[in-house]
C-alpha cells in the first residue's frame, strides 16, 4: 500500500457523522508542524491563510500553479493527511475543475474542496452549472486509484449570493452527484442540523463567526462530521501584528500580556521542539 493510499484510507476514516474531528487549517510549514505536534489528527489548507503570506487578499487572487507549489509543501510537513481549499478550481469549465483535481492529487494530497462561487467576484455559478462542475470534479477523484474526498461547497450563503435554503438546496444535490463531503461555510446550526439529518454524506461545519462559540459537542449533537477553522487561525496572527505594531509602531510602546503584544509569544526553546515533533507526526503536550 502506498503512503498516500494509507493516508487516503486513514482521512476517510476520520469522517464519522456525529463524532467530529477537528481538521485545523496551517498556512505554511511551521504552522503546519505545529499543529501536528499539538495534536492534529488531518490538516487542510486555507486559501486565505496562504494569500496573506503572498502578500494577497482572499478570493481567487492566487494562481494553481502557486496553489498546488503550497500544497505540496504543506504534504511535505508532516505525515499527516492533507486536504486543500482549491477556491472555485482555478476555472469555470467542468474540464477545468476536473484537471485541477487531478493535479491536486499528484502533490499528495488526499482531499480537497471545490466552491460554487465565480472568483474573484462573489456570484455564484449558475445552479445547473455549479452540479455539472461538481460531477466532474466527482469523476476525476473517482478515477485517481486511492479514496481521495471530493468535499463540494456551496460559499453563495457565505459570500451573500443566496440564502440558507439554497445552499442546503445545492449540497443536497452534490451529494447526490457523488460528493464525498458537504460544506457550506457559517451555515446556521438550525440549517446544519436539518442538513446533516436528511444526507448519509459526511458534513464540514466551519468553527466562525457565530459558529465559534458552539463546543464540538454541539456540532456532534447536529450530526456534523468534520470541523474546519478556515483562515481564522491565520487571521488571529495578522491581529497580533497590526495590535502590536500599532503600539509600537504608533506609540513607541511594546504591549505586552497572556494573548498579544512581543511578550505573549513563545521564544525558540518552545517552538523548535514542537516543529521538530511536527515533521516526525509525534505529539507534544
Amino acid at each position: 500500500m502506498s503512503n498516500t493510499q494509507a493516508k487516503a484510507e486513514l482521512f476517510r476514516a476520520l469522517h464519522r457523522p456525529g463524532a467530529p474531528f477537528i481538521i485545523p487549517n496551517p498556512w505554511d510549514a511551521g504552522s503546519a508542524r505545529m499543529l501536528a505536534a499539538l495534536g492534529a489528527e488531518a490538516l487542510a489548507t486555507t486559501s486565505a491563510g496562504f494569500a496573506f503570506t503572498l502578500g494577497r487578499p482572499d478570493m481567487g487572487q492566487v494562481s494553481r500553479d502557486e496553489t498546488l507549489a503550497h500544497c505540496r509543501a504543506i504534504v511535505a510537513a508532516t505525515p499527516l493527511p492533507v486536504s486543500a481549499d482549491l477556491e472555485n478550481g482555478f476555472g469555470e469549465a467542468p474540464e477545468v475543475v476536473a484537471e485541477t483535481v487531478r493535479l491536486a492529487a499528484e502533490t499528495g494530497l488526499v482531499g480537497c474542496t471545490i466552491e460554487d462561487t465565480a472568483l474573484p467576484s462573489s456570484a455564484a455559478y449558475d445552479f445547473d452549472l455549479a452540479l455539472e462542475r461538481v460531477r466532474a470534479a466527482v469523476s476525476a477523484a473517482r478515477d485517481l486509484g486511492f479514496p481521495f474526498m471530493l468535499t463540494a461547497r456551496a460559499d453563495g450563503f457565505l459570500n451573500g449570493a443566496y440564502d440558507a435554503s439554497e445552499a442546503v438546496r445545492r449540497l443536497r444535490a452534490y451529494a447526490a452527484a457523488g460528493a464525498d463531503v458537504l460544506y457550506a461555510p457559517l451555515l446556521p446550526m438550525a440549517d446544519l442540523a436539518a442538513l446533516c439529518a436528511g444526507v448519509d454524506t459526511p458534513v464540514n461545519a466551519l468553527a466562525a463567526g457565530k459558529l465559534v462559540r458552539i463546543p464540538l459537542a454541539g456540532f456532534a449533537a447536529a450530526g456534523v462530521a468534520r470541523v474546519s477553522i478556515g483562515g481564522s487561525l491565520a487571521r488571529l496572527t495578522h491581529a497580533a501584528i497590526r495590535d502590536t505594531a500599532r503600539a509600537m509602531l504608533g506609540g513607541g510602546d511594546f504591549p505586552g500580556g497572556d494573548f498579544s503584544g512581543l511578550s505573549g509569544g513563545i521564544g525558540a526553546a518552545v517552538v523548535d521542539p514542537l516543529l521538530i515533533a511536527g515533521a516526525k507526526g509525534e505529539r507534544v503536550s
